[in-house]
């Protein structure tokens, strides 16, 4: 085993206490399938208390192996309390395997002391457990980290000055930077907001008041994100949040309020061996992209899973891979246990063919990029366009807005869906290739080049990429959000990301372009005034101009169709 870091002294025997976990985090342990056998039984130490920096008490949880011997540490530290699923899924599991378990609450949560403030407290008090980790008579100086979300954002934040004993992290479905969970270029993440506030504010005060609160939200949905204005019309379900408000009304990247926000530059530097999990319609997809990708820039050990899921289901339909793949890492990294480890950096899922893929690297991909172009007619078409005439146009009524429908949300509606009833809307435009002969794969970044005129200077514009099969079903692939302000009726110039995909169009099936002014309530809408969504009350419909120089930009494994 790993020597003991910073071992100044013989540390006291310990004597493990004889409580068990929770019976409600045994009987969810006992209903999982498809994880290895245990090799342990698990002993609990609840309620132990961790004095930050400034004295406030953060209430910590310790799950052990009833065995002899000395254990590597996880430190999991959570704003969504100890409980339920965190007690099961963190403590017991990885306890059972031969991991001592601290799973902390977060300052302001959980019994913790002290106000949550998002993402300001982290670094602090990250290192304020280690140092508390140090003196517990059974650390054994060998650390490590894990956890999904909010619980990959902590990791990063201790990670902007690791320390010697941290060994290996595991970031799961993870956060780095809070602005890109709220704003996609300056237009929020309307849905996101309102379900981090929920689920900041009420999941660590217990299931009750955590149900009772989604119940409330649910029903007053409709009326919140039509509100005008749109402004604190979410504390008639959530009640008052004050980081909430400070989100909502914040968007420029370059506010001094979001200083320090993003922990971008802790995988800069980093040479603690990383494993990164996400999903293809996961809310955090490409921040974890651009996290391998400075984890890879510097030089850093790290692995990749991407698997067909969404933010949550990663979390439970995913959670054989997903625990697998983290142990794996774990047990090679603070354990010297390799064996598990697969044998190439970058595992993806590729959807319509539904298998698995193993890649050596995701940045060394040289995908060939093909542009597709609209046209009138509303075909999809590898042709460039020789005619300067506008190709189309739709009209978007805030008053109205283009519902959302699927994609990389945080709610139970994320994933890919039947598009079909979307794209029967008048303000939704589609572009349709012919029926493919043969397969083509798609693996890399997707991105749309859009040339857009307005009639009011403000607009909004969602693109899509589809998979249209042989009875006419339309499911989302990717997509992604641009901003615009255009002047008079000259067209402005926009590159939209939609993400990065690994996905098969079968033969027989069309790819399609999708194109609207919104997703609500996914994204707030544009009330096409110039006014900030949250503040306006006033709505104006737009005509949004689709002009001959716009292209659906596809990353082609292999050869093109």
């Amino acid at each position: 085993m790993a020597s003991r870091t910073h071992d100044a002294a013989p540390r006291p025997a310990w004597t493990p206490p004889a409580r068990k976990p929770p019976l409600s985090s045994r009987m969810m342990r006992a209903i999982w399938r498809g994880l290895p056998a245990k090799r342990h039984d698990v002993g609990w130490e609840p309620g132990l208390v961790v004095r930050a920096a400034d004295g406030s008490p953060l209430v910590t949880d310790h799950y052990f192996p009833r065995a002899e011997g000395d254990f590597p540490t996880l430190l999991v530290r959570s704003p969504y309390g100890r409980g339920l699923p965190w007690s099961p899924m963190y403590g017991m599991l990885f306890a059972e395997q031969g991991f001592h378990v601290v799973l902390q609450s977060c300052r302001g949560t959980g019994g913790s002391g002290g106000g949550f403030e998002l993402w300001r407290n982290e670094p602090a008090d990250g290192r304020a457990t280690v140092s508390w980790l140090r003196e517990q008579p059974w650390f054994n100086g060998t650390l490590g980290t894990i956890g999904p979300s909010y619980l990959g954002y902590v990791q990063w934040a201790l990670a902007l000055d690791p320390p010697p004993e941290l060994k290996a992290m595991v970031v799961q479905v993870g956060l780095h930077d809070p602005y890109a969970l709220f704003y996609a270029d300056g237009a929020l993440r309307l849905e996101n907001a309102l379900l981090v506030g929920l689920g900041m504010a009420y999941q660590h005060r217990g299931i009750t008041p955590f149900v009772g609160t989604t119940l409330r939200l649910q029903r007053r949905l409709r009326d919140i994100v039509t509100a005008r204005p749109l402004r604190g019309a979410y504390t008639s379900a959530l009640g008052d949040i004050p980081w909430l408000d400070d989100v909502m009304t914040h968007p420029d990247a370059d506010d001094p309020y979001w200083n320090g926000a993003s922990l971008a530059r802790a995988a800069e530097r980093l040479s603690v061996p990383t494993s990164l999990v996400t999903g293809w319609h996961d809310a955090l997809v490409d921040q974890t992209f651009e996290q391998y990708a400075r984890l890879r820039q510097a030089g850093c050990d790290t692995a990749l899973l991407v698997g067909p899921w969404t933010h949550t289901s990663a979390m439970q339909q995913g959670w054989p891979e997903v625990f697998a793949e983290s142990l794996a890492w774990l047990r090679a990294h603070l354990c010297a246990e390799p064996s598990g480890l697969r044998p190439t950096r970058v595992r993806v899922h590729v959807g319509g063919e539904d298998e698995w893929r193993d890649l050596d690297d995701w940045q060394s991909l040289s995908p060939v990029t093909t542009s597709w172009f609209p046209t009138p007619d509303g075909h999809l078409t590898q042709h460039a366009p020789t005619d300067s005439a506008p190709v189309t146009s739709l009209r978007y009524d805030p008053a109205d807005p283009t519902p959302s429908i699927g994609g990389p949300l945080l709610s139970r509606t994320a994933g890919p869906r039947d598009n079909s009833a979307l794209e029967a809307r008048g303000d939704v435009l589609t572009f349709t290739g012919p029926p493919l002969a043969e397969p083509v794969d798609i693996l890399g970044p997707v991105s749309a080049r859009l040339s857009i005129s307005t009639d009011t200077g403000y607009a909004d514009v969602f693109t899509r990429l589809c998979d249209v099969d042989a009875q006419g079903r339309s499911t989302n692939v990717c997509d992604g959000l641009a901003q615009l302000e255009t002047v008079g009726q000259a067209p402005s110039e926009v590159t939209v990301r939609m993400s990065s995909t690994a996905y098969r169009f079968p033969a027989g099936h069309r790819i399609r372009w999708q194109i609207s002014g919104g997703a609500h309530p996914r994204y707030a809408r544009n009330p096409g005034t110039g006014e900030p969504p949250v503040d306006a009350v006033d709505l104006t419909p737009t005509r949004i101009t689709l002009h001959t120089d716009s292209a659906l930009m596809l990353p082609y494994d292999g050869k093109s169709p």
